[in-house]
């Protein structure tokens, strides 16, 4: 398979020619365009690695697409699986959350189906992306470790969380915007927000802890990838890293996301952020930290087509030094290389043949074709 006359984004430089792929890999790549009629004609696209997505929480939407209806499995995973690639990933991460349930019970629900899910279609060969699963550990809660340790060791783990999303604690520093944000999504009058806060607080300072340590020792020992979540302090920074964390999730703070960068840890921010100008929790906007050098992994989070918008936009940010191709890292060489994943994230030889072909209208990118190890997905 010879893909023609397109912009290839390489590691650091983005040149025009040709790509031949081979038994699922990049077999060789030319600044200049081939002579073979069968080669496909891409018209000056951009031709870009794959899409690694690590945290999304897309395959929710899907099993519980209302309150109180739950769809089949195989439907909302096959369903999940084509909004993935037709966003342009080729491997994404599964977010499924352990310990909190206070949103009805749909999580605790359908956390076995959703993981079985995930494992079967994989296994099987059905899925057009690849898929793995990431646990979001809420920490504040009885159920979370005994949880985890059930789970632990399923077979396509790759990356854990953890999160504590109580009052007083990094993303709700604030007590004000927690009430905002729970009882909003609750409907809870003020004497039933102030029952529940108390609980949340006295369930962090039981549970937070000695869960954080436990499931982070667990992670250690099988070396599956450990992500921070929300951390707001360069005290916050400095814990995340003695865990063992490789990735910090969503800093709410220039503060923390400078303490990250310079600790070794990916500072990973919404692309969502991106597109919409800034975060909608009022946290630090990604735009500001790409203009400082402080941004490595974008996350589609909730709307995975604001991967190939995001990096388009950074790309064409004056307010920022980068470039296409370090844009392009964000979402493919970087978050491969936090999963220790040597076979994919850039356009060389030998790599994985996951790729994704763009193409702009006016000022929009849209995903035209993707193929994955070779194979044609979209």
């Amino acid at each position: 398979m010879i893909i023609n006359n397109v912009k290839l984004v390489l590691d650091d430089q983005v040149v025009e020619g040709s790509l031949e792929m081979q038994n699922g890999v990049i077999s060789a790549f030319a600044d200049s365009r081939s002579q073979l009629p069968q080669a496909l004609d891409a018209q000056g696209g951009w031709l870009l690695p794959g899409f690694i997505e690590l945290h999304t929480d897309n395959l929710d939407k899907f099993f519980t697409p209302r309150p109180k209806v739950d769809w089949p499995a195989h439907s909302a995973m096959s369903s999940h699986d084509a909004l993935m690639v037709a966003s342009g990933i080729t491997t994404v991460l599964d977010a499924v959350a352990v310990g909190d349930v206070r949103d009805g019970g749909h999580r605790l629900d359908n956390l076995q189906k959703m993981i079985d899910a995930i494992v079967n279609s994989q296994n099987a060969g059905l899925n057009r992306a690849e898929h793995r699963l990431h646990l979001r550990c809420e920490l504040p809660h009885e159920t979370t470790l005994p949880l985890f340790e059930k789970l632990m060791d399923t077979s396509v783990l790759s990356l854990v969380s953890l999160m504590d999303h109580s009052p007083g604690q990094r993303q709700f520093a604030t007590p004000q915007k927690y009430r905002e944000y729970y009882q909003g999504k609750y409907h809870m009058n003020d004497e039933q927000m102030d029952d529940f806060q108390e609980e949340q607080i006295a369930l962090s300072r039981r549970w937070a802890q000695p869960n954080r340590e436990a499931i982070a020792a667990h992670c250690r020992e099988r070396h599956i990838s450990l992500a921070s979540h929300d951390d707001a302090t360069a005290a916050h920074v400095e814990e995340s890293r003695a865990l063992g964390s490789v990735i910090a999730e969503f800093p709410t703070t220039e503060e923390a996301a400078r303490a990250s960068h310079n600790s070794g840890l990916q500072v990973l921010m919404g692309a969502p952020n991106i597109v919409r100008g800034g975060s909608h929790s009022g946290n630090v906007a990604a735009h500001h930290l790409a203009s400082l050098g402080l941004l490595d992994i974008l996350s589609s989070d909730y709307y995975p087509a604001s991967l190939l918008d995001a990096i388009f936009r950074i790309a064409n940010d004056e307010s920022n030094a980068f470039s296409l191709p370090q844009a392009v890292k964000l979402v493919t060489r970087n978050p491969a290389n936090a999963l220790g994943l040597k076979d994919r994230g850039e356009i060389a030889e030998g790599k994985r043949a996951d790729l994704v072909l763009a193409r702009a209208h006016s000022d929009h990118y849209f995903v035209q074709n993707v193929w994955r190890q070779g194979i044609q997905v979209f």
